[in-house]
């Protein structure tokens, strides 16, 4: 004992007289000597009670000289990689980035405490668990979060992605990372989509060039045929929580529900259906797939169609029936070009009106992309 107290006194005098550049010298090599020396348990005691006190030194030198030595090593002294890590940010870099000892525990922590120069750094560790990027997606900014998604040794949760949608989905260097991902879960596609629509509308050249209300109309079709065809991309497993994601936000409309059952996306419209009426999946496609009419109108109005528009839906159902087992490669085109002939006469007002002008849109688009592949067929 005596002699790691004469030890430490030693080295506590002549840090009084030395000038910085030494004692950030000293600091280096204490720390390698720490970790590379062969040393009795008096004298890393010693070495440690040293160290301990360089953290007061008034030089960021000093402390980076000791981060330097110390930060990579798991052999290190925990209380020591603690405090490095909260010192000001050329020191707390080391600490923070490399150290092996610093738990999720105490990453999470740190994002939560520390500033936006802390949470880039641990954005940029080489392995980043998914309860530390779930940390910064909630209280990350721009440049954190932007670091965290180029970071390809960061696990970031589904969860933690749709968080970076909704809260910084309208910077366009985020929402391109994200939509780059092919983990990035249907409802955060979706809300990515809403980012790009809320912009569109927020441009006074556009508002100016077109007007505000027809923009409004035009980004909102754009936005619901985007989502129509996210949904016929993704996974059975994903339908439920697009599902959810949608209802909650009011997008499970009437129009928008005839446009995925026009355009064939059947196990995404069948999961809106369970999801409105309550009812067993296997019960609602046994009726979309086979029910007669009466169960199928029953259906829908269970949903909370009303009865004037659920008769349009029964239609087009038995439509798409018929047509996904005579033209499976053709079904927008047929179901929606047959509804517009069967409701031709139809006193169209109101929603009724709505749902026929869409399904009318639905059917020009179509007919318009099949006239470029038959141009591009014929002039080839």
């Amino acid at each position: 004992m005596l002699g790691r107290r004469v030890i430490v006194e030693a080295f506590l005098r002549w840090i009084e007289t030395a000038k910085t550049g030494d004692r950030a010298r000293a600091a280096n090599a204490l720390g390698r000597a720490y970790l590379q020396s062969a040393m009795s348990a008096d004298e890393r005691a010693a070495a440690e009670m040293a160290m301990t006190f360089l953290l007061d030194d008034p030089s960021p030198r000093v402390r980076l000289g000791l981060a330097e030595a110390i930060a990579w090593s798991p052999d290190a002294p925990r209380n020591l990689i603690l405090s490095l890590a909260e010192d000001q940010p050329e020191v707390a870099c080391h600490a923070v980035t490399c150290s092996p000892l610093l738990s999720d525990a105490d990453l999470v922590d740190l994002a939560a405490r520390g500033n936006g120069a802390t949470r880039m750094l641990i954005a940029a560790r080489a392995h980043v668990t998914r309860p530390v990027s779930a940390a910064l997606a909630e209280v990350g900014d721009e440049e954190e979060l932007l670091c965290l998604l180029e970071n390809d040794g960061a696990v970031i949760s589904s969860l933690s992605l749709k968080r970076i949608a909704e809260r910084l989905g309208d910077c366009c260097d985020i929402r391109n990372l994200l939509l780059d991902r092919s983990d990035l879960p249907a409802d955060a596609r979706q809300l990515l989509t809403q980012h790009v629509s809320n912009a569109l509308i927020g441009l006074p050249l556009a508002q100016a060039a077109i007007g505000l209300q027809r923009l409004q109309r035009i980004s909102r079709e754009a936005t619901e045929a985007a989502i129509v065809s996210i949904a016929g991309d993704i996974a059975p497993r994903e339908i439920p929580d697009l599902v959810q994601h949608l209802r909650l936000n009011g997008r499970l409309t009437p129009s928008f529900l005839m446009h995925a059952l026009c355009a064939g996306k059947v196990d995404f419209f069948a999961g809106a259906i369970v999801d409105l009426t309550g009812c067993g999946e296997r019960r609602v496609r046994s009726i979309l797939a086979t029910g007669r009419m009466h169960a199928v109108r029953a259906l829908y109005e269970s949903a909370g169609l009303p009865r004037e528009i659920s008769v349009i839906f029964v239609e087009a159902t038995m439509l798409w029936r018929d047509a996904a087992r005579k033209a499976p490669g053709n079904v927008l085109g047929n179901v929606c070009g047959r509804l517009l002939e069967k409701f031709r006469h139809h006193d169209a007002h109101g929603a009724i009106g709505e749902l026929l002008d869409m399904v009318e849109k639905l059917h020009i688009n179509e007919q318009r992309q099949s006239a470029r592949v038959y141009a591009a067929l014929a002039a080839a």
